[in-house]
């Protein structure tokens, strides 16, 4: 009867970590299963020397193998089988093994431990003797008779030594081992078979066995006991089951089992579920006085200040009498309660205005969301009373919910008694309602009234230096209107304005520039005084568009009077349209941080979206705040669109979802082809979601990078055109972008380029070499105007600086400006009047653009409406485009300044071909010398065309050259031998 050992543990095989190092538990009453470690074992199918008794294998012919008794150099006993027919011909003597149970492997290894003799130990047997044997099996479902030609060879076995007559008569066992694996299998069970064609061996022992994942706990999963696959590469997943009190951390554990038995590539993991911690592999509850809500923390935690929990298996700790939490408030908050009554109230009366000032709470109640409420109680005649005042009365900037302590109540009776009542509250005040609430009064009496303010300013003409203003009497004159006030001021200039009086409700203001944004406001006085000033009103003035005049004598000499005779009567006319006169009123932006709701905010300027319309298919990318994925959009009544979601994960604070919203209430308020679209937002459920139109090709630095040299110049300039309209969209709506970058455009489908990242907060750091820092990261400082890097002074010409550096990522598809300079080298170059070279291949008026754009005075620089002009009259004009600044002339527009160069800089210690060399280009060294360019001086001076005229012809070829010259460019400029434009 053949016994088998099914859990033989091999102690001879290394593990993957020590044993030491690991947990031991019982499985099946032996010690080898393993908690968070990674240990494998074998399982014996078959082991001769375990076997008691006679091993039962049929030998055919009968006196061909033989079984024996014998003892191993141990003396142990063991039963082997023996042939040694040498001395006759033709020898073909089989050996049967009992069917063998598979147990399920698919994959089983096979050891052999044999003695075979030497052949030329043997007299007169040299001839026929062997010195291999082989091995076979078959495989079927059940125990039956087989013919030796049913079998499959497995392989043909030789030794490794072969013992002699000398080694007999010493007993030295030459025992040799030899394993072979076999797989696939697929039935239940196999044979073995061993065919001896003439040699002298001995069987010693045949072990039958395959590997096994066994049981293992870790990281709070327990992976079952695993057979593995049967390809030697083949991993098989198995996912675990967290132990008790514990759930799956974002996704199910799953580990997997190696064709060795080995557990690998863990994935995942469980941790105990709130109320519980981990405890020596296990979740046991929290204690009293100690709670756990959050996954990610991994111990109990102490119950912050004015807070219980009176059992075990807390996951949250209750307030004590009095003190209160909001659900908001995270869990290791300590409990609060409403604050104190303000102080120090003081009140200031101008005419039917009281200002009133007061400080904070003596006792904030241990929460920082402190908020003031204002009642406002008339006294009646005689003192009979109070009432509330009436709809009339205006609270700026609010009634109720103020953050700061002060606010300005207008619109008041004059001479009349008022009483008010200040009231502080917090997140907690409406849970305290037992609770007498604590305010402190002021009492005033108002004086005569000024004239309400103005509401309404309209613009009527606009020439170039001038425009007429209109508006109504104020709603409430309170008197006679003896004149009007007009205050206007240039746009970012409000520090140096200009008053003028007017006795009518229309006046003309003269002297204005050409193609300016001004701001205007009005007052009225009567006998009691002037009035407030209405609110900004922005109109600009008719566009001169000189700048962009100049640029067109350049580039279209005939349309700038040089050709008078031929030129087209409708062209200035053609030229002022162009000029995109702006209409007054149409829309100007609204910071959402003037709204001390957020969510008002989003709601005002945001569609709200049921998320049931929305399906989520694949995650793009990743944010500071969550993933960002794409799917369908299908809205009701409308087709259905591809959309970008930006999700805001799990977990988050109250201050994070309002970042995250910021953006929405920023885009919703526009509406451009060249502005990204929002299409709307998900607030009332989880995930919040932020949904806009979906962008197919990314930003516009990776997709030119990707698609390098791929477009026409014709293109390209379209490209910048459509950013270029976004951009002057934008400054029309008085929004200044400040973080504009060839990243931050998004590129569609059809090549469409729109302006997109709206949700930055931009503090500039005092070090130099510093970026300013963003609520998205790091924005490099190369792309800030000189004027926002030193004084913080950010405006739409500050964006025109970033629109010249865009330019020249967009013609230098996407290489990086100012290359590997540092920030501080390049804030040093700007200030002393560098500028970066021309990109290669690109044509000489988008140069001249560029260099316009980095003007050092900001009023110099072009406005987005001239830089549109501009474009569109090169695309219409391609032949504008062809002179190019790396073309054979361009040296002679450059001025190099020749420093004196340090001798041991190795740059100019190097020869051209050595230099060529390092680049692995030494081939074109006489090409080179030929050309003329003997000196690396020279070289940093060559074009594309000089590297053709000398024999590059190699596209590859030429691009490393060229970016080998750039780079030693940018040496120069760093080490005073520099390029100036």
């Amino acid at each position: 009867m053949l016994t088998r050992s099914r859990w033989h543990f091999e102690h001879h095989l290394v593990p993957k970590i020590s044993i030491t190092s690991c947990i031991f538990d019982t499985f099946h009453g032996m010690s080898f299963i393993l908690t968070d470690c990674y240990f494998h074992f074998t399982v014996n199918l078959l082991d001769s020397r375990s076997v008691m008794g006679d091993l039962g294998w049929v030998s055919y012919p009968k006196n061909g193998w033989e079984e024996i008794g014998e003892v191993d150099e141990d003396y142990a006993p063991i039963h082997t089988y023996q042939v040694c027919r040498v001395m006759e011909q033709n020898q073909n003597n089989w050996l049967h093994t009992n069917w063998i149970l598979t147990e399920g492997a698919q994959r089983v290894y096979i050891e052999l431990k044999f003695t075979l003799r030497d052949c030329n130990s043997l007299p007169g047997g040299v001839g026929t003797c062997k010195e291999t044997f082989n091995m076979y099996y078959y495989e079927t479902d059940g125990d039956r008779a087989l013919k030796e030609s049913q079998y499959i060879k497995i392989d043909t076995i030789a030794a490794d030594e072969s013992f002699t007559e000398l080694d007999l008569g010493d007993r030295v066992m030459k025992l040799n081992t030899e394993v072979r694996d076999l797989g696939p299998l697929t039935r239940k069970g196999f044979y073995l078979a061993f065919q001896d064609l003439g040699a002298c061996i001995a069987l010693v022992s045949v072990r039958v066995f395959y590997k096994r994942c066994p049981l293992l706990v870790k990281s709070l999963a327990e992976f079952a006991d695993t057979i593995p696959g049967s390809e030697a590469s083949q991993l098989v997943e198995v996912v675990g089951r967290c132990v008790n009190n514990s759930l799956p951390l974002y996704e199910p554990p799953r580990m997997h089992c190696s064709s060795e038995g080995e557990w690998l590539v863990p994935i995942g993991k469980c941790v105990c579920k709130p109320g519980f911690e981990e405890i020596l592999g296990s979740c046991q509850g929290c204690k009293v006085g100690f709670y756990r809500s959050l996954l990610d923390s991994l111990l109990c935690s102490k119950c912050p200040p004015h807070s219980v929990a009176r059992h075990t298996g807390a996951t949250l700790c209750s307030c004590e009498e009095g003190y209160y939490k909001i659900d908001s408030d995270p869990p290791n908050m300590a409990c609060t309660r409403p604050p104190s009554a303000p102080r120090n109230a003081i009140s200031n009366v101008n005419e039917t205005s009281v200002f009133l000032e007061w400080s904070v709470p003596m006792e904030s109640g241990g929460r920082k969301d402190i908020r003031y409420n204002v009642l406002c109680q008339q006294v009646l005649p005689g003192g009979r009373g109070l009432e509330e005042c009436g709809p009339n009365v205006r609270f700026l900037p609010r009634q109720a919910g103020l953050s700061n302590t002060s606010v300005m109540v207008a619109d008041l009776q004059s001479h009349t008694n008022y009483s008010f009542l200040l009231e502080a509250v917090n997140g907690v005040s409406e849970f305290a309602k037992d609770r007498t609430k604590q305010y402190v009064s002021l009492n005033v009496t108002t004086n005569q009234a000024a004239p309400s303010p103005v509401s309404v300013v309209r613009k009527g003409h606009a020439g170039k230096s001038s425009i007429t203003l209109s508006w109504a009497e104020p709603d409430r004159p309170n008197g006679i209107i003896l004149e009007y006030e007009i205050k206007y001021f240039e746009k970012e200039q409000d520090s140096s304005y200009t008053i003028i009086k007017s006795r009518e409700t229309e006046m003309a203001v003269e002297s204005l520039k050409p193609s300016s944004v001004y701001i205007f406001q009005v007052r009225a006085r009567t006998s009691a005084g002037y009035g407030a000033f209405s609110r900004r009103f922005e109109f600009q003035t008719s566009p001169y568009c000189d700048r962009v005049r100049q640029l067109q004598c350049l580039f279209f000499p005939r349309r700038c009077g040089y050709s008078k005779a031929k030129q087209d009567p409708d062209e200035e006319k053609m030229h002022f349209h162009n000029g995109h006169i702006k209409f007054p009123g149409v829309r100007t932006y609204i910071d959402p941080l003037t709204y001390e709701d957020p969510n008002q905010a989003v709601h005002e300027f945001a569609q709200e979206i049921d998320v049931s319309f929305i399906s989520i298919e694949r995650i793009i990318g990743a944010g500071e705040f969550g993933e960002v994925c794409s799917g369908p959009l299908r809205l009701p009544g409308k087709r259905e669109m591809q959309v970008a979601i930006k999700t805001l994960k799990a977990g988050y604070t109250e201050h994070q979802r309002r970042d995250f919203l910021w953006e929405a209430s920023i885009m919703g308020q526009f509406n451009h082809p060249n502005i990204i679209h929002l299409e709307g937002v998900v607030t009332k459920s989880k995930p919040v979601m932020i949904i806009t139109e979906y962008m197919e090709n990314g930003s516009l630095d990776t997709f030119l990078k990707k698609n390098d040299g791929q477009f026409t110049v014709i293109q390209l300039v379209g490209m910048l055109r459509g950013i270029a309209s976004g951009m002057r969209y934008l400054a029309d709506m008085g929004y200044v972008h400040r973080d504009l970058a060839a990243r931050n455009i998004l590129v569609n489908s059809n090549l469409v380029c729109k302006v997109s990242d709206f949700g930055l907060s931009r503090v500039l750091e005092d070090d130099p070499e510093a970026a300013y820092t963003t609520r998205g990261g790091k924005i490099p400082i190369r792309w800030t105007a000189p004027e926002a890097i030193a004084y913080r002074k950010f405006t739409s010409a500050s964006d025109v600086w970033s629109y010249g550096i865009v330019m020249w990522e967009v013609m230098s598809y996407g290489e990086r400006p100012y290359w590997e300079m540092s920030n501080q080298d390049v804030i040093k170059a700007v200030e002393e009047s560098y500028r970066l070279p021309g990109p290669m291949d690109c044509p000489e008026a988008l140069y001249h653009l560029m260099m316009d754009c980095w003007q050092r005075e900001r009023s110099n620089r072009p406005k987005f409406d001239e830089i549109v002009c501009l474009l569109d009259k090169l695309i219409r004009n391609p032949c504008s485009l062809k002179n190019l600044v790396n073309s054979s002339h361009r040296v002679s527009n450059l001025l190099v300044e020749h420093a004196s160069v340090d001798a041991d800089c190795n740059i100019w210690s190097r020869t051209v071909g050595e230099w060529l060399d390092s680049i692995k280009m030494g081939r074109y060294t006489e090409l080179f010398m030929e050309g003329g360019y003997s000196s690396l001086d020279t070289v940093t001076q060559m074009t594309s065309e000089d590297l053709r005229r000398v024999g590059v012809n190699l596209a590859g070829h030429q691009k490393k050259i060229i970016t080998s010259i750039q780079e030693m460019r940018h040496h120069f400029l760093v080490n005073g031998t520099i390029v100036y434009f």
